[in-house]
This record gives C-alpha cells, structure tokens and sequence, in this order.
C-alpha cells in the first residue's frame, strides 16, 4: 500500500472516530446526525434489500456510462473529421448542457417510463456531455504542425486521428470518464428518488417519507463504497492503458 492510500485511510478512520464521539457525546438526534455504528447496523440489518437496490442503481450506471462514452467520443470524432457541422452542432451542444441534467428528468420520466430506461437515458445524457467535451478539448491539444506533417507523408484525416489525435486526446477523455463515474451513479440516483420501481434512490425516498434517518444514510453508505469501487476501478484501467501518460 502506498504511502498516500495509508494516510488517505487514516484520515478516513479519524474522521469516521470523530462523527461517533460528537454524536454520541451530544447525544444528537438521528436526524440531525446519526451515529456510524448506528448506519452500519442499518447497513447489515437491511443488507439484503440494500445490495439488492445498489446492484440495480450500479447496472443503470453503468449502462449509461457505457452508453454516454461511446455517444461522447463518437461525437466528438464526427465534429473533428467534418469541421463544418461544428460551428452548427457545437452551439446546440453546449445550450443543452448549460442546463442542470436533473431538470430533463421529468421529461424523461414521461417519454421513457419509471423503469430501468428512463435511468439509463438520464446517465447517458449526463456522461455523454462530460466525455464530449473532454475528447474535444483533447483532439483540439494536437500540434497543427505534426498534423501537417503527416499529411506530407500521405495521411488522411482518419490516419491522423488514429495514430495522433486520439493518443494525444486519451489523457483528457480518461480524466473525463474518471469524474463520470460519480456523476452516474449521483444522475442514477436522484431520477430513481424522482420515480422508480427500486434503486437506492427508491430506498432513500421511501426512508424520508417514513422519517427513518439512519437508513436515509446506510443507502448513502452503500452508494458511497459503490462509487469508490467504479472510481477506482476506472481508475487503475487507465493506468493500464494509458502508460505514456
């Protein structure tokens, strides 16, 4: 384990050592803060519904994830081999996503249904756009004077792309895909709390309207450690891949 990971999880467990004392000591109210050993009581005693719930809400994010990258990227490929549809597409791009992703899930919900789709649809529109830009701003980094000289030695637009552009762009759209991976699971869960059949977002709507506070933050918990996981997992793949970084 490295140094940084040690002191990373250090400082976890004195923060985690420091909630347990204050709410304890000032006996709050769960509402106001539950204790830790009382969320991870709630994380064991309703584990079974809780797993259940996170692996829905990890498949819709991971299926708009999926859905949301390649829409990405594939965008950002078609506006740099047809430079003439970005100054047309690119303004409309960007007018959609100035708005909140959130505020397009009513509509959502009504085209697509309360269901696993409308999720998905809502993750994909989410990590779609932080992927695009991130692949634009990496193809755009390219010396215009090594595009130059390939296409001296005979390259054509999709070579250039290959074997300059998208190595040049990988850096970029990896720090892109890593902020994603929260950012779909937190779109994931807000449109489940706005209209679901299950999902921790479900679990934690239905935990607010019973008033139970501590299970409100046990589904925090298990969307929590499902986040850390796709970050890092995301994370040690693009170290992998990405060596010349």
């Amino acid at each position: 384990m490295s140094r940084s990971a040690a002191r990373g999880i250090a400082g976890g467990v004195l923060l985690l050592l420091i909630w347990e004392v204050l709410a304890r000591g000032l006996s709050l109210p769960a509402y106001t803060l539950p204790a830790v050993s009382d969320i991870l009581g709630a994380v064991w005693t309703h584990r079974v519904p809780l797993f259940s719930a996170g692996w829905l809400t990890a498949a819709e994010a991971l299926a708009g994830y999926a859905i949301g990258c390649v829409a990405g990227i594939g965008i950002a490929v078609l506006l740099v081999l047809l430079p003439p549809l970005r100054g047309g597409l690119l303004p409309v791009m960007m007018a959609i996503n100035s708005v909140p992703v959130a505020a397009y899930s009513p509509l959502v919900l009504l085209w697509f249904g309360i269901g696993v789709a409308s999720k998905v649809v809502m993750v994909a529109l989410a990590v779609g756009f932080t992927i695009f830009l991130s692949a634009l701003a990496g193809f755009d980094r390219v010396d215009r004077r090594s595009a130059d000289l390939m296409r001296s030695f005979g390259a054509g637009h999709l070579a250039i792309l290959w074997r300059l552009r998208l190595p040049a762009a990988m850096p970029l759209i990896a720090a892109g895909m890593r902020v994603s991976t929260v950012r779909s699971l937190i779109v994931a869960i807000v449109t489940e709390m706005l209209g679901a059949y299950g999902g921790l977002g479900w679990i934690i709507y239905q935990a607010v309207v019973q008033i139970d506070f501590v299970q409100v933050w046990s589904a925090i918990v298990v969307a929590s450690a499902l986040s850390l996981s796709f970050f890092g997992l995301v994370g040690a793949v693009e170290r992998r891949v990405i060596f010349w970084k």
